[in-house]
């Protein structure tokens, strides 16, 4: 499928695609939405950016509009973090106007009495992270015995934070028949294990390398001493145009990163574990719209982020694995656009650097910081 249109869908979800200005699906989407439209289980394993929201929201839609009107949940979107959960839903109602299909956010760190009056006004979507679904379901504030759809988004992100267990459980509660739809950037074995048990004779779907920067990305690492760090990217926001999304390695060192480039004239703010999801959600939105031009994030934000436009990624600090490196640079040169990945790395640390490149089989260019930093 080379457009949107051409996908056969209902005239209420192709007005709402147009008006969005959705018109050429990416390769994820063209190859991963026609199975699911015809009710095929889906496993689908692209890099982030490639347009997986949108790629089982619109099958999800379209099957909900085909089923009798029921009060009863219908689909089950899980996700691993709240940041990510919301933008499915941003997605979710754009595609929905008109539709009469509403969803309900079901997150943890949020006042739950919104969350189950949304379900009590019928509901047909739960876009939800692991851990309030399951306390919701302990406590009987929600039935899933009627849903037919559960997608899996970020799953392998989600078997990575310990949800395994619950993902489990919330599966054992939904009818045996049932379409499932499975995103995630990798396959490692506890993910092939949860796909080879709960979903059956799927459609196999291969976007890219999923182990490897998109090949869009300009990876460019500098060598600069921890005191000379800010310095550096100081002079970056300086004389390089755009939105940059810095990772620092921890909480407290998120906040002081921000408050030093406030200090310097540099619209910033951070996000991490410890913010409250108000902070969350104004940082994120504030960054979004331009308000912040630079947004300071742990790892928690790698794969909980999805904003377009994104010019820089910096690793202010080294990620932890080389599998978090792929995450962190992902958030830039998404969907075609051109994006760059820099890295800052100390003398000492030029062996995890190795480490990262054999790993990921890639090279990083090397900058000279020494005339900037000086």
């Amino acid at each position: 499928m080379k457009t949107f249109s051409e996908f056969p869908v209902s005239a209420v979800l192709q007005a709402n695609l147009a008006q969005n200005s959705f018109v050429t699906p990416t390769p994820v989407q063209s190859e991963s939405i026609p199975p699911a439209l015809e009710g095929r289980d889906v496993v689908a394993t692209a890099q982030t950016g490639t347009g997986k929201t949108l790629a089982f929201v619109l099958p999800v839609l379209e099957s909900l509009l085909k089923q009798p009107v029921e009060t009863c949940v219908s689909a089950v979107i899980l996700s691993p973090t709240r940041e990510l959960a919301i933008q499915i839903h941003e997605t979710f109602v754009k595609l929905a106007k008109h539709t009469g299909i509403r969803d309900a956010v079901v997150v943890g760190g949020m006042s739950e009495r919104p969350q189950l009056d949304s379900i009590r006004r019928g509901a047909r979507v739960l876009i939800a992270t692991p851990g309030r679904l399951s306390d919701f379901i302990d406590r009987r504030l929600v039935k899933l015995s009627g849903a037919r759809i559960l997608v899996l988004d970020e799953a392998d992100r989600m078997l990575d934070m310990g949800f395994l267990p619950t993902i489990k459980k919330i599966m054992t509660l939904l009818p045996v028949e049932r379409q499932t739809l499975f995103f995630s950037a990798t396959i490692e074995s506890s993910v092939a294990h949860l796909i080879n048990t709960h979903v059956k004779n799927p459609v196999r779907i291969t976007v890219g390398s999923t182990t490897r920067p998109a090949e869009h990305v300009d990876l460019h690492v500098y060598e600069v001493e921890q005191d000379r760090k800010v310095g550096l990217l100081q002079h970056m926001l300086k004389n390089q145009g755009g939105s940059f999304l810095v990772f620092a390695r921890t909480k407290h060192g998120a906040d002081r990163l921000a408050k030093k480039l406030q200090t310097g004239g540099v619209r910033s703010t951070s996000i991490h574990g410890n913010r409250t999801q108000g902070q969350r959600n104004r940082a994120l939105k504030g960054f979004q719209q331009g308000e912040f031009r630079v947004l300071v994030a742990t790892d928690v934000a790698a794969r909980g982020i999805h904003v377009e436009g994104i010019a820089h990624v910096v690793n202010f600090d080294l990620p932890q694995v080389p599998e978090d490196f792929i995450h962190r640079v992902g958030r830039t040169g998404r969907a075609g656009a051109r994006g760059v990945a820099t890295t800052f790395r100390t003398k000492s640390e030029r062996g995890d650097i190795k480490k990262i490149e054999r790993a990921l089989n890639i090279r990083l260019t090397s900058q000279f910081a020494s005339a900037v930093t000086a």
